[in-house]
């Protein structure tokens, strides 16, 4: 985890107040965590710190691209994504993470590293099923859609006829309510 270590934030030294950390994603910070479903990757992390006597109070914002295979026709294309999080940090006996939204670090503790809430807000940003923008309008041409058209099941239409045994018990139900 030597690679992030430009994810360490130091608040001893920090003065009260808002405080800006920017930082650029790319697939080598993916790779620090063994994440290989993005081809590429190019997002900004704008971390707005403010800092109080007793907590912290953290707003994470990301706007980039990763770029992920299709799920219906495995093409590469460039998701967009934008997302945001908060996160309060707390001061305690000993180091809980328990919660989503509250970290609590332990008194003796002097810089903490926001990597992992990174990490987790953009790989949850992207959609479970990915589908390239030109599927959804229709303008894609592959090779996995052509042989998804020619396996599709054909519905032909029929003209509906029923057994006439069932139309006799359908009278005896109507006859019964009269």
């Amino acid at each position: 985890m030597r690679e992030l270590k430009d994810y360490n934030i130091q608040f001893v030294g920090l003065k009260e107040g808002k405080h800006q950390f920017d930082y650029t994603i790319d697939n080598k910070f993916f790779e620090a965590f063994n994440y290989d479903e993005f081809t590429s990757s190019s997002i900004k992390v704008s971390l707005h710190f403010v800092k109080k006597s007793t907590l912290f109070e953290l707003n994470f914002i990301t706007e980039g691209t990763v770029e992920v295979p299709c799920d219906v026709s495995n093409e590469l294309y460039h998701q967009e994504m934008d997302s945001e999080m908060s996160l309060v940090v707390k001061f305690g006996p000993e180091f809980n993470d328990d919660n989503e939204e509250i970290l609590i670090l332990p008194h003796e503790a002097y810089e903490f590293n926001v990597a992992q809430f990174i990490y987790e807000m953009i790989v949850l940003a992207v959609p479970n099923k990915r589908v390239h923008p030109k599927v959804l309008d229709g303008t894609m041409e592959s090779e996995a859609l052509n042989k998804l058209k020619e396996l599709e099941i054909k519905k032909e239409k029929t003209v509906a006829t029923t057994d006439p045994r069932w139309d006799k018990l359908k009278n005896l139900i109507t006859e019964k309510k009269t």
